[in-house]
């Protein structure tokens, strides 16, 4: 049998797993795209995304890193490398022109079980409502964004106190796993694919920077999962006086006599071997925190340099 020729596409870390197991099992891309360099650090050098770094590794030579996927020249090139199958994984939106390329289609790997959060942020948008179970979802492209026929899927659990960063983690085994399971499929001409309901839908957009802001009027456990759900980025943020503070880490506090004491929403109300806040129901323990322009800080760290006394409010 022929070997598929696959095109890859991908950019940040999250693809990286995905693109070396296809690499592993015997399916080597023909071709690589991915965003063009840029500045990136403190020092703003010019650095190749992981995509590119990952392929120059494993020697895959054709890397395309087109400024725009509307650019004629770009869907040309892509025409040139006459492509069984296109891979996208943590990818740009592609336009028809280019994924109706492929002889056997272009799938996605969505970061969620589909239908449910479909959009930019289905990992955050997950751990923010409190999900304890989410998983990965391959689907044929189509016009509309992450509403195509799904292929298959894999589900994982989601912990209590688990942050997005360690999801996002886990789930790049667990969808590189669902990637080659894909490919494996539609070369050997397995596949048997399901339509979404539009009617179970559930929207995952972009966090924007009010999203990020931690409302202390919720109860406790919506005020956990929001900051976890937003661990390590863009990080939950409250407002001390003037300055912004970041908390990454938090548990529900207990609710017995020793932490039972309920202030105002936002207020602290213990601040002697641990630091905690009062919620508009029941209180959080703050474990990790960071003022605007200085480190991540343990929570007793961070007070030994920044007073925050039983009564103090955050806003």
């Amino acid at each position: 049998m022929q070997a598929m020729r696959i095109v890859f596409m991908g950019t940040p870390d999250f693809a990286v797993p995905s693109l070396r197991r296809l690499v592993e099992s015997g399916y080597d891309p023909v071709a690589v795209v991915t965003a063009p360099d840029k500045p990136r650090g403190r020092g703003r050098r010019v650095h190749p995304t992981p995509v590119k770094e990952e392929a120059q590794r494993l020697g895959i030579e054709t890397i395309l890193q087109p400024a725009s996927l509307r650019d004629p020249a770009f869907a040309q090139a892509v025409r040139r490398l006459a492509p069984d199958l296109i891979v996208v994984v943590a990818f740009r939106i592609l336009p028809p022109d280019v994924f109706r390329i492929a002889r056997k289609g272009a799938f996605n790997l969505h970061g969620s079980l589909l239908p449910k959060y479909r959009g930019a942020a289905p990992i955050h948008r997950a751990v923010m409502a409190g999900e304890t179970q989410t998983g990965v979802s391959t689907f044929f492209l189509k016009e509309v964004v992450d509403t195509g026929n799904v292929i298959l899927q894999k589900t994982m659990p989601i912990g209590p106190n688990e942050t997005t960063g360690e999801v996002h983690d886990r789930m790049m085994a667990l969808g590189a796993e669902a990637v080659v399971e894909t490919v494996r499929r539609i070369d050997h001409g397995q596949i048997e694919v399901h339509p979404q309901n539009d009617e179970e839908a559930t929207p995952a957009p972009r966090i924007r920077k009010e999203d990020a802001r931690i409302v202390w009027d919720r109860p406790a456990h919506q005020v956990h999962n929001g900051i976890r759900g937003l661990s390590p980025h863009p990080g939950a943020w409250t407002c001390d006086g003037e300055n912004i503070v970041k908390i990454y880490r938090t548990h529900v506090a207990d609710s017995g006599p020793e932490g039972g004491v309920q202030g105002m929403p936002g207020q602290v109300t213990d601040a002697s071997d641990r630091l905690v806040v009062a919620c508009g129901e029941g209180s959080v323990e703050l474990l990790e925190l960071q003022q605007e322009g200085r480190r991540r800080l343990p929570a007793m760290d961070f007070l030994r340099g920044h007073a925050l006394p039983v009564g103090h409010l955050f806003k």
